[in-house]
């Protein structure tokens, strides 16, 4: 049996370029793309989905693999993964941003660790709403629904010198504002509570200057505050599956050749 160069270059193509953009989605992904994750890890990943779905993907475009074509192709790819990738993790860096915002009010910006879905530090209770997010996102097999709109992409967007459209990349920044927006809406309750709260001592230090608001504000703050957590930590749940279910349809509808 012979194999010609050109059946060899389309045999390579066809594995390659799909694993490019399998890995960008991968390398920025959450949960695989933490910095727990080994590179390693996400590399065997990577190579699993691409195994699965190649067989069922469109026909590739004849290209040689050494070109210019070839390399913008590839450039192309990577970029349509991140951008799947990076999309989803801006539910998370909202659900960061409303724990922020609730730490910062209760009195607990000041306890921090490392955020294992970034490498870099943030409050605790951010930490907290972030695995809950997590579990949310993995009840919701929100992965595998990645993986769907992933494999749709190469129907909506194949493999060729039509990338993503200049406005979708608009849109990408556009939606990150409403998803922090979302981020917001999860920290509200517990926000306009505790600002009550600090209402109600600015009263009494005006109705009683001498009473030492500083020695029991900050401990009845606190208490306050893992209260109102507790009692509205059901609703953010039902907030973070709609930001989930919404950033999957935005998805869906950015992936659009360019025109």
């Amino acid at each position: 049996m012979q194999i010609t160069a050109s059946e060899l270059t389309a045999l390579v193509g066809a594995w390659l370029w799909p694993l490019f953009r399998v890995a960008g989605m991968v390398m920025t992904a959450p949960v695989s793309g933490t910095k727990s994750v080994s590179p390693q890890v996400r590399l065997m990943m990577a190579l699993a989905i691409t195994l699965v779905i190649v067989p069922i993907l469109p026909a590739q475009p004849p290209v040689d693999l050494v070109s210019y074509a070839s390399l913008f192709i590839i450039l192309q790819q990577v970029l349509i993964g991140v951008i799947l990738g990076f999309t989803v993790q801006l539910v998370f860096s909202a659900v960061i941003t409303g724990g922020q915002i609730i730490a910062m009010q209760m009195g607990l910006g000041f306890s921090v660790m490392v955020d294992p879905q970034n490498g870099s530090q943030a409050p605790v209770l951010s930490q907290f709403y972030v695995m809950m997010t997590i579990l949310v996102y993995l009840a919701l097999n929100g992965h595998l629904v990645l993986i769907e709109v992933l494999v749709d992409s190469f129907q909506s967007l194949p493999i060729g010198a039509v990338g993503i459209s200049v406005t979708s990349f608009r849109d990408i920044a556009y939606w990150g504002s409403q998803l922090f927006a979302g981020g917001l809406a999860i920290a509200l309750p517990a926000v306009a509570s505790l600002l009550v709260v600090n209402l109600a001592f600015g009263i009494m230090t005006r109705a009683a200057p001498q009473l030492n608001l500083f020695a029991i504000g900050f401990p009845v703050t606190m208490l306050l505050g893992f209260a109102l957590v507790f009692i509205t930590l059901p609703s953010a749940i039902p907030q973070s599956t709609n930001l989930f279910t919404d950033v999957f349809h935005f998805l869906k509808q950015i992936l659009q050749p360019a025109r």
